[in-house]
């Protein structure tokens, strides 16, 4: 669904380049139809750092503050993996890291199972 969407702007945008567009048989291209440029989305990240005013990292690091985020908000590990879009849990799991009040909870829970609540 999302493809034929994306296909009939690519179709306008190619109507709209007429004898500029390049067909080069590409899902993402430019309004010209030619390749991205690899650089390109590294480029709008860094103007999205700088415009939000936070520190500089890569995109990748984007990655795992979601995936540890969306687990301390108690969503399912599998979700985050799909949302990721990984096909083992276990690369997931690389992705998140465990927070101090996460930690603290876990920690408080095993404590109530061996001694019982305080």
């Amino acid at each position: 669904m999302q493809l034929k969407e994306h296909r009939q702007l690519q179709d306008a945008e190619r109507e709209k380049a007429g004898d500029r567009w390049e067909h080069h048989d590409l899902v993402f291209a430019t309004r010209h139809g030619t390749p991205i440029e690899r650089t390109e989305d590294w480029k709008l990240w860094k103007a999205i750092l700088q415009q939000a005013e936070v520190r500089d990292v890569r995109v990748h690091d984007a990655r795992h503050t979601a995936a540890t985020l969306l687990i301390e908000q108690g969503v399912n590990i599998r979700v985050v993996q799909e949302v990721l879009g990984h096909t083992r849990v276990t690369t997931t799991e690389r992705y998140t890291h465990v927070s101090t009040p996460l930690m603290r909870d876990a920690g408080e829970r095993l404590a109530s199972a061996l001694w019982g609540n305080p």
